[in-house]
């Protein structure tokens, strides 16, 4: 069955795909779920697959007429998208490249349910449904919901979603838990990335882009038989472009790309049944990066004279002749004045062997693998151009070591895929944090807060690592009751051991080492400092034994329509506190909140796939539902007079909704398509959640309180605060996305060669979604909606064409921040301006 595969694939993409020289990902634009037309040029971008019991083969065949076939290996073998039992999106290498989506950050703009968030890439979240990981919390000591997967190779770190794709062939995006067929457990779901393998026929493609912004994109790949039985592949990539935020303390344009990957592999293939591929890659990013701009100030409860205008004021007031202002206080600006160090310097890589032998009915598989991540950034944690926080570092070293072996079966009955998957990891963090010269008047009062040596100077520099060891047995089994009927359960046992070391050393501005033990006398400078920065040791460390499953079933119900309904019951394993403890009430440490609890996760989920047109028409529509409790968040816990952020559980949390993908392939000329996504995320139970700013800075939020936030509140003393957020929305989350595409092509000569001009246009749109971990009214994000164009020309092995993104030149923000010290202030990283450039590929 499968051998039929690769036939299918190469006569779907013999035209628009000819071997093209590197993720220049062949010449058509905004494919989709599947391949286009042999001379259409365009496809939908995403669709979404459910499962089947037909014979992939037989499809493939009667669809490569059509030209839209494509082949996926969401269940760890290869077959027709049509045939996955679980909601999936899968978006071609073609469609990344031709819509400029050339990372996972940027392709949530193609895939409707996809939520991915950066502040810099350790702060990014990857989340699906609206679930993946805590939001606005950085720690590694908690596992991502999303997995990424390379080549079947588990990548741990979420910074690999700020990377380029190097040398893709294709990537699917699967929405639900994934434990029963994947060897690292996630929860939200999994993103599948394929890249093109080593060929017996020597081919290879080039691609250049330039557009405004400076920006500067090239890149390349190579690929062809060393000899018979050895083939090889190398592919190059590498981005620049000029930063869109202004920082006039420096004069520079910050926030700017500067990304080069590459990646090797060789193919050793002694005879048709067993296949060796050895890979090696390497990328770096050294970005002058990633500053934030003023975007609004709001009332919290802290005394008047203790928020962000006032703060200012007494700034400026202390210092004569000073008169220190925001360059502006319109985001759109672009402006910012940014007064500490800024860098993101971020490499990652590794070497993989895959091993693939054909045994009998059935294919054995080993993956071996060894990554590495390492972090070195420079922030501005104040947002300001004050001296408030003058350095703000955690450069991190990670390497992760991983192996799985996974046996698939194939019978005119049964299917079933059995694996064993082990993990280790280790990661350090050796982290820096001073406060500067306008410290101790921005977080200080009375007397101490004219005495600037009291706080300028005063670091606390933590020393932490953290050990990650799991192991799983998992299988799925696919029983096809009738030729229309299938049924397959699956289950998974996980047991996971983390172990952490954290230790926080204090010194002041004379470099002196200080100690918060005994308590120290109340207005005392030592009490100021210890209210900043407090010494602490902590080596927490649990491990624990799961059980999961799932259940999906699956009916042909016609020729051209399949149902399925699943039903998951999964879990997110156990987390530690990396970045410090909370205090008890006697200032001793909380040693009880250095372990959370695993979340618990019921799914359920329908859907039906429908063709129709002679099978040049799709639509797919899924519902699901999924309960969480100990869903793991981010709580506050009180140091003094600081509020401190770390992880804990919440009891319990749901979303729900709706998805629907409408595909058109009218003829070889035209292609549409549309995708839509209804998501409903809300805390079911948070009553000790941390509150927003709005209420934040005051006495403490009584667990039976409901916070009204149409109000600002009865500005009183700083101190912790908890509020009860039962029934707010999830951050991060748009309840409405969409996202859409067409393109239509015209035979023509140009200077002797017969080929397409092209008209081509993508969009997406996400309505209103926050920004903060606990809803609030200064962190709401308003929807809007992108549109890109792009026209060119192209021919066997050529093309050319100019695009435009963010046609309308939106001005949007992709992320709002809530300032340290409850002062009111909201920073936030605005979206890219409208860009414009040509890009030009060759293959052979």
């Amino acid at each position: 069955m499968t051998a039929k595969y690769p036939s299918v694939r190469r006569r779907a993409q013999a035209s628009a795909l000819t071997l093209s020289f590197l993720l220049a990902f062949g010449a058509t634009p905004a494919a989709a779920e599947e391949a286009p037309a042999k001379d259409a040029g365009a496809g939908a971008a995403v669709a979404v697959a459910a499962a089947g019991a037909v014979d992939a083969a037989d499809q493939a065949d009667g669809d490569v007429n059509r030209g839209d076939v494509i082949i996926v290996t969401a269940r760890r073998r290869q077959e027709t998208a049509q045939e996955v039992p679980v909601a999936i999106s899968v978006i071609r290498g073609d469609s990344i490249e031709a819509t400029g989506n050339f990372n996972v950050v940027k392709l949530q703009q193609l895939a409707p349910t996809l939520q991915v968030y950066t502040s810099n890439p350790r702060n990014t979240s990857v989340n699906i449904r609206g679930l993946g990981v805590p939001f606005g919390l950085t720690s590694d000591g908690f596992e991502q919901g999303v997995g990424i997967y390379v080549d079947d190779v588990y990548n741990s770190r979420v910074a690999a979603a700020t990377f380029d794709f190097l040398d893709v062939e294709q990537v699917e995006v699967l929405r639900g838990p994934q434990g029963t067929l994947y060897g690292k457990n996630t929860t939200a779901g999994a993103i599948n990335i394929t890249t093109n393998q080593p060929t017996f026929d020597f081919e290879g493609r080039a691609e250049v882009s330039v557009g405004n912004l400076n920006y500067r994109q090239a890149k390349a790949a190579v690929s062809g038989p060393l000899s018979e039985t050895i083939a090889a592949r190398i592919a190059i990539a590498a981005t620049s472009r000029r930063g869109t935020l202004y920082n006039v303390t420096s004069d520079r344009w910050i926030n700017e790309q500067d990304n080069l990957g590459l990646r090797g592999q060789l193919l050793f293939k002694p005879n048709d049944d067993l296949s060796i591929t050895l890979a090696g890659d390497y990328s770096k990013q050294d970005p002058e990066c990633c500053g934030t701009t003023y975007v609004r100030v709001g009332r919290t409860q802290r005394a008047l004279t203790r928020q962000y205008d006032a703060l200012v004021a007494a700034v400026n007031a202390a210092n004569p002749g000073r008169n220190y202002a925001v360059p502006s206080t319109n985001p759109y600006a672009r402006l910012t004045d940014l007064d500490a160090s800024l860098n993101a310097g971020n490499k990652i890589g590794g070497v993989s062997a895959r091993v693939k032998w054909d045994v009998g009915p059935g294919t054995l598989t080993s993956i071996t693998a060894w990554r590495f991540w390492d972090w070195k950034p420079e922030n501005d944690r104040d947002f300001t151009g004050l001296s408030i926080v003058s350095k703000s570092q955690n450069p991190s070293q990670q390497d992760q070591y991983s192996q799985e072996f996974r046996y698939n079966y194939e019978g005119d009955r049964v299917d079933f895929v059995v694996g064993l998957f082990g993990f280790k990891q280790r990661i350090d963090t050796q982290g820096t944090e001073q406060q500067g010269a306008d410290a101790s008047k921005w977080s200080l009062t009375g007397a101490l807060a004219d005495d600037p040596s009291v706080l300028n100077g005063l670091t606390a520099t933590n020393t932490q690592y953290l050990k990650s060891t799991s192991a799983a047995l998992f299988g799925q089994l696919s029983w096809k009751v009738t030729d229309a009927l299938t049924i397959q359960p699956g289950a998974r046992v996980n047991y996971d051991k983390k172990s952490g070391f954290y230790q926080r050393v204090v010194t002041n501005g004379a470099g002196n080492v200080i100690s918060c033990t005994p308590t120290p006398a109340a207005g005392s400078v030592l009490a100021a400092q210890c209210g900043i920065y407090q010494p602490q040791i902590s080596a927490p460390s649990d491990s624990a034994w799961n059980f999961t499953y799932d259940f999906n079933v699956n009916y042909k119900v016609a020729r051209d329509v399949l149902a399925y309904a699943t039903y998951a019951k999964s879990f997110k394993t156990l987390g530690i506190n990396q970045n410090g403890l909370p205090l008890n009430a006697d200032n001793t440490v909380n040693y009880d909140a250095s372990t959370v609890k695993p979340e618990s996760i019921n799914h359920f989920e329908v859907g039906l796939k429908t063709q129709f047109l002679d099978r040049r028409a799709t639509f797919n529509l899924s519902a699901f539902r999924t309960d969480i409790k100990n869903f793991q968040a981010t709580v506050n816990g009180g140091q003094f007079g600081t509020v401190r952020g770390y992880l804990a559980n919440a009891d319990k949390v749901r979303t729900q909704g709706i998805e629907a993908d409408l595909k058109l392939v009218a003829s070889d000329r035209f292609t549409a398509y549309a995708n839509g996504a209804y998501t409903d995320a809300k805390y079911k139970k948070f009553t000790n959640a941390p509150c927003p700013p709005e209420l934040s800075g005051g006495t403490l939020q009584p667990s039976n309180a409901t916070p009204d936030y149409s109000q600002p509140g009865v500005p009183g003393a700083l101190s912790p605060r908890q509020c009860d957020i039962s029934g707010q929305r999830l951050p991060g989350v748009s309840k409405w996305a969409f996202s859409y595409g067409a393109e239509a092509n015209a035979p023509v000569t140009l200077l002797a060669k017969e080929g397409q001009i092209y008209l081509g246009v993508d969009g997406n749109y996400r309505s209103t979604w926050n920004s903060n971990a606990s809803p609030s009214i200064y962190t709401e994000v308003k929807g809007y909606a992108l549109t890109n164009f792009r026209i060119g020309f192209r021919s066997e092995g050529f093309d050319i064409f100019g695009w435009v993104r963010n046609a309308f030149d939106v001005n949007y923000i992709d992320l709002l921040q809530v300032a340290p010290g409850n002062t009111g202030l909201i920073a936030g990283q605005v979206g890219d301006p409208q860009t414009w450039g040509g890009t030009v590929k060759f293959s052979f």
